[in-house]
């Protein structure tokens, strides 16, 4: 069965959480993902609030930049959440946008060597083992988380190009794929998540994410038009989807029978109706969708 979530988008202001994820908690939506995007709105706060206001809901951060965090930190930080909201958390992380991580001076030269050594300590601290490492980027000296997660949690990468899908399939436990990505897009990507688990050895399950712009309502077609090209993507390619229930619903088929496990919709910065928005995918778009 493919899982449906939907994104809070961080263009909303931070006050407006509350409403939207209540509203995804009553209406019975899988998933509600939030973004740390550079620089609008923490993921690990942003999740912990939204998971104190509701009950069944689960909230994934979709993701957090490695080069901003240290890795122990970010341990903590999952693990707190895991403690306090056991099986309502997923949490992905990824090398960031160098733009933004120049920005901010904290931009690497070699972005998938810090994901792997990044990703690498992670897992192990999770998992609540003493880690002493150094590398060209993460260098720990007998750190142990002491309130490590009673499960220890999948960790999922962001990815993109093939190196990083390939090193995705090597150390991660899934992969959140880059926005705008297409149908066929997501068959590439799962070709090169493929070759790097074939060279770790790995035969676990590895589900794939996507995100899929999606409108409806007035002005839905003109609305994710202006989206698309607000992200410089091209609106003639297949990113997207305008329409009612039956028409997103479509879509979301599509790039399930991509290969995408999770299809997550995201709806415009200017969606008129955040709050009915969620409820649109939970109730009218998950029927229509296997």
């Amino acid at each position: 069965m493919t899982t449906l979530g939907a994104v809070f988008l961080p263009q909303r202001p931070p006050e407006q959480l509350r409403d939207v994820a209540r509203a995804a908690d009553e209406a019975g939506l899988e998933q509600l993902w939030l973004w740390e995007d550079c620089f609008r709105e923490s993921g690990i706060a942003s999740a912990a609030a939204a998971l104190a206001w509701t009950e069944r809901l689960h909230v994934c951060v979709g993701l957090l930049p490695v080069p901003l965090r240290n890795v122990a930190v970010t341990a903590m930080e999952i693990a707190t959440l895991h403690r306090l909201f056991p099986g309502r958390v997923t949490v992905g992380v990824g090398h960031g946008v160098q733009d933004w991580m120049g920005q901010v001076g904290a931009r690497v030269d070699a972005p998938v060597t810090l994901l792997r050594e990044y990703m690498t300590a992670l897992r192990v601290l999770l998992r609540g083992e003493d880690v002493t490492t150094t590398g060209r980027y993460v260098n720990l000296d007998g750190v142990r988380l002491d309130w490590p997660p009673v499960v220890v949690p999948p960790l999922l990468a962001g990815a993109g190009r093939p190196r990083t899908l390939q090193l995705s399939g090597q150390v991660a436990d899934g992969t959140i794929l880059t926005g705008g990505t297409s149908p066929d897009g997501v068959r590439q990507a799962r070709r090169h998540i493929d070759e790097g688990r074939h060279a770790a050895g790995r035969s676990d399950p590895h589900p794939v994410t996507v995100y899929v712009m999606a409108a409806t309502g007035p002005g839905a077609a003109r609305r994710l038009r202006a989206e698309q090209l607000s992200w410089g993507m091209d609106p003639t390619q297949e990113i997207g989807a305008a329409g009612d229930a039956a028409v997103v619903a479509a879509a979301v088929r599509r790039w399930a029978d991509a290969g995408a496990d999770t299809v997550v919709l995201q709806p415009t910065a200017d969606d008129p109706d955040p709050e009915g928005f969620v409820r649109f995918v939970a109730h009218e778009v998950r029927s229509l969708v296997p």
